[in-house]
């Protein structure tokens, strides 16, 4: 792989990477709901999680898209149906106050297999691997999934640490609410591309 490519490759996925998605938007909700430090292992799932998936893709997941082009139907419908529930999820969260015990932001585990229900993260998985590795060998693709990995965590921190900063204005219920349901309004048009392509 070039120096050129590795560069194009890094522009984009720093860019893909920064952009609002629905990763970026939970995120944000959590560090505003959560706080940075509680919201770690979200980050960290979203970060490993979409590794491996570029690694997935890259070794032949692709391929079944092409023979059982139903699979990739089923996926977005799944996936525009699981991203409506979280929309709701983050609408209807509950100040930290209310919460008690109950409240808690997603797990590595939930993060990381939210990663294959995520209409941004297919496309940036599919790009990457078709456009940045200009072969299917293993190294070019470990190389593909080492840079986005290297860029996509501090990537995803800045929103929840932009989450984070926020939440010292979302100090009353009425202002967290308003903040929960834009959030959520805009993790639902985050769909428009998808369902309307």
């Amino acid at each position: 792989m070039t120096f050129e490519l590795i560069t194009a490759l890094a522009a984009f996925a720093f860019v893909s990477s920064i952009t609002p998605g629905p990763n970026n938007l939970m995120l944000m909700a959590s560090g505003a709901n959560f706080g940075f430090r509680r919201t770690i292992p979200h980050m960290l799932g979203v970060g490993l999680g979409f590794v491996f998936m570029v690694l997935l893709v890259g070794a032949g997941l692709v391929q079944v898209f092409d023979a059982y082009p139903i699979s990739h139907t089923i996926l977005k419908a799944l996936s525009v149906a699981y991203l409506l529930y979280l929309a709701w999820k983050i609408a209807n969260a509950a100040p930290i106050a209310d919460k008690g015990d109950k409240g808690t932001p997603m797990t590595f585990l939930q993060a990381a297999a939210f990663q294959w229900v995520n209409p941004k993260a297919w496309t940036m998985a599919l790009t990457a691997v078709t456009v940045y590795t200009p072969d299917t060998t293993l190294w070019a693709i470990a190389t593909v999934a080492v840079v986005f990995g290297a860029i996509n965590l501090p990537s995803v921190s800045s929103w929840t640490l932009l989450g984070q900063q926020m939440a010292r204005v979302l100090t009353n219920p009425a202002r967290l609410a308003a903040f929960n349901w834009t959030m959520a309004v805009l993790l639902v048009a985050s769909l428009y591309p998808v369902i309307f392509p």
